[in-house]
């Protein structure tokens, strides 16, 4: 055998463990990509059902928030509505009330004084100075 044609057999034989090398990690890729596709298609089968899940609980939560808004809405009216009409029944009571109970007090005080036999100075009978007078 001559140097070119051992030269020859030496690259014959690189490349045939280069070949097998390459075939080994393209059939180790081929099961990474096998389990891949596997885990995908679990992780698809999962999460579908999660995300309708996820869909269905946030336009349930949409339709809430917007009863909650009409609620407020609602709400906010009566309150104005009541806070109206508070202040309307407090213009409309507050002057007469005031004005009966003020009566009502000297009414009182004015029945005391005759049921006490007082006149209108005040209270126990009439007050005197030594000799009898007023």
């Amino acid at each position: 055998m001559s140097v070119g044609e051992i030269a020859v057999l030496v690259a014959s034989i690189a490349c045939v463990v280069a070949v097998v090398g390459l075939l080994i990690a393209v059939g180790r890729l081929h099961r990474e990509v096998h389990s891949l596709v596997v885990l995908s298609d679990e992780l698809r089968r999962q999460t579908v059902p999660l995300v309708a899940d996820a869909h269905r609980v946030v336009d349930q939560a949409a339709t809430e928030m917007e009863r909650v808004g009409a609620v407020l809405d609602s709400t906010e009216s009566v309150h104005a509505t009541v806070d109206s009409a508070s202040r309307l029944a407090y213009r409309a009571f507050a002057n007469p009330v005031v004005k009966v109970l003020a009566v009502r007090a000297g009414a009182a005080t004015g029945l005391r004084r005759l049921a006490s036999g007082g006149g209108p100075t005040g209270g126990h009978g009439a007050s005197t100075n030594g000799n009898g007078h007023r």
